[in-house]
């Protein structure tokens, strides 16, 4: 009796704590006094241009939405959000329609609210007071539906770690980034330039309305970046110092408590820092959560490195004798060498290969420039040429991509890249033009005559079936999951869409071994391993349903 008494008191106990950790968490507030509490005024000029002051948001001839927002944090965030109301709830309900696609259960979907109260309960301890104020002003323009999952100030605040719970969760990191630096000989006139491919993927509408925010802040430097609504964290940008910032996952084990989100250190990083070196200092300070490598090109130091941060280690690496610096999913420093989870990585993931690939690149354009690094960011090519068929995540462009960017750090130059994914034209935006132009003056803000033209392969055949793949692809899911059936003529004309891809003779395989039919299962999982498969577990996946089905038909 006594026992279960302790028991019982320890579990109260934990109750307590537990209730406490949350409680001070959800009623936690910014502070917003002695910040001006005006409320924005917004006049629409027209469906695509919006003004508030001189900060305004217009839509491009390229369907991107270029924000110019100036302010203190407070003025920032509301004036942020005033401006992109409608993309922000947009955003919030897309994200939140597709929780509810993953998890259907309302039950399940309670549980994961408490859970995500309880993981997040530190976060806004690793927050700095500036960016929780901002975001408290922007969240003030969150939609009112989504308060059942939490109130809007708090779930601002937690979408700025979705990428990091993803990533530790289920490894939706290894959604593979690619990023690459040349300088020196490397580049074509010597000066630093820097290429990357955000390949995060929450749906196609979540893509549609990228913004390319311009942000001049009453304190630190003025800086741009690319985002969506909502968003204040930073996943690329650079800063008018010529300071570019962009990050790549790496393998994470799970952790018990959020902490700071990665994009929330890079905003920071870009806001204050100026060189390589104040980059490091302020990574120093902040504890994340997650792995990842944050590149920082610098035009002040004329090169590029890595600052590899994990919630157990820190790292730079920094290339010697040498002007390339190239960074895919894994980590490269000292630190990490030895490190189990990294090695796994680097064995068994498609970072290697994308590493490989750029590597190749590189070694055959002796030289870049803005125009070859859009080629390099846009290759969907394997090691050698090779057929990787559309959408393999060992290719470099895996046609998923949020953007595609380009920096020229010494001139202040950066180039983004419209829809779909990093095919469509690449615009220029001229950082130093950009903060000194005129008040009042609503207008475009890229520089038209440096765009780098659209890809020729928006106009091909292939590209037309890849579309066509993926809405096929979708149907063979359901298929498979609601256990219907298609024809024969339905399969092949699916994987004639895609043949080179490894997947549509695996999901082919997958459709006849639900159904029973395992001759032909067999036959698809062994046409799926003639193919570059991605990883080494989709490789034991296949090889397992192949065992599998061969002891079947016995």
């Amino acid at each position: 009796m006594r026992f279960r008494l302790k028991i019982g008191a320890y579990f109260v106990l934990l109750l307590v704590l537990f209730s406490c950790g949350i409680s001070k968490s959800i009623h936690h507030q910014p502070i917003v006094e002695g910040y001006k509490q005006e409320v924005p005024m917004v006049l629409k000029h027209s469906d695509t241009l919006f003004s508030s002051g001189d900060n305004y948001l217009i839509k491009n001839k390229q369907k991107l939405w270029e924000l110019y927002v100036s302010g203190d944090a407070l003025e920032r965030g509301k004036v942020i959000g005033a401006l992109s109301q409608p993309l922000i709830q947009k955003q919030e309900r897309i994200f939140f329609s597709k929780i509810k696609e993953i998890v259907p259960s309302k039950f399940k979907q309670r549980l994961l609210r408490q859970f995500l109260k309880w993981y997040n309960r530190k976060m806004y301890l690793n927050v700095s007071e500036e960016y929780k104020t901002e975001i408290y002003g922007l969240s003030q323009y969150a939609s009112e539906e989504y308060n059942f999952i939490a109130l809007k100030y708090l779930r601002s605040l937690y979408l700025h770690s979705a990428h990091d719970i993803g990533h530790a969760l289920q490894d939706l990191a290894l959604v593979g980034c690619s990023s690459v630096a040349v300088w020196g000989d490397k580049s074509q006139d010597g000066q630093l330039l820097i290429g990357r491919n955000f390949d995060f993927y929450a749906g196609d509408e979540f893509a549609q309305d990228k913004i390319i925010s311009f942000v001049k802040p009453t304190q630190g430097h003025p800086f741009m970046s690319v985002s969506w609504g909502g968003m204040i964290g930073v996943v690329s940008g650079m800063n008018l110092q010529g300071l570019t910032v962009t990050i790549n996952a790496g393998k994470s084990e799970i952790p018990m408590v959020a902490k700071t989100p990665i994009s929330i250190l890079a905003r920071e990083i870009l806001q204050y820092a100026s060189d390589i070196e104040g980059a490091i200092s302020i990574a120093k300070t902040r504890k994340v959560f997650v792995s990842e490598s944050i590149m920082v090109g610098s035009a002040k130091d004329k090169k590029a490195v890595l600052i590899e941060v994990s919630p157990e280690k820190f790292d730079v690496y920094e290339v010697s004798n040498n002007n390339t610096l190239i960074c895919s999913n894994h980590f490269q420093s000292e630190a990490y060498r030895k490190d189990e989870r990294n090695l796994k990585q680097i064995k068994e993931s498609h970072s290697q290969y994308r590493f490989d690939k750029m590597k190749e690149v590189l070694a055959e354009d002796l030289v870049m420039n803005p125009k070859k690094m859009a080629e390099l960011l846009r290759n969907t090519d394997g090691l050698k040429g090779k057929s990787l068929g559309y959408g393999n995540e060992k290719a470099l462009n895996q046609l998923l991509a949020h953007h595609g960017i380009i920096f020229k750090p010494e001139s202040k130059l950066v180039w983004v890249s419209s829809n779909p994914y990093q095919l469509g034209e690449f615009v220029a935006y001229d950082l130093g033009k950009i903060f000194n132009k005129k008040s009042n003056d609503f207008v475009v803000l890229g520089t038209e005559s440096l765009n780098i033209a659209k890809d020729d392969f928006l106009n091909s055949k292939a590209y037309a079936d890849y579309e066509n793949y993926r809405i096929q692809d979708r149907v063979l899911d359901k298929a498979i999951q609601e256990k219907e059936t298609v024809t024969a003529d339905f399969v092949s004309e699916y994987q004639n869409l895609n043949p080179e891809f490894w997947h549509v003779y695996f999901k082919a395989g997958k459709y006849y071994y639900e159904k029973g039919w395992f001759k032909a299962a067999e036959i698809e999982f062994s046409k799926a391993l003639t193919k570059e498969v991605t990883t080494v577990p989709d490789q034991e996946r296949i090889e397992n349903y192949l065992k599998k089905s061969k002891r079947k038909q016995r």
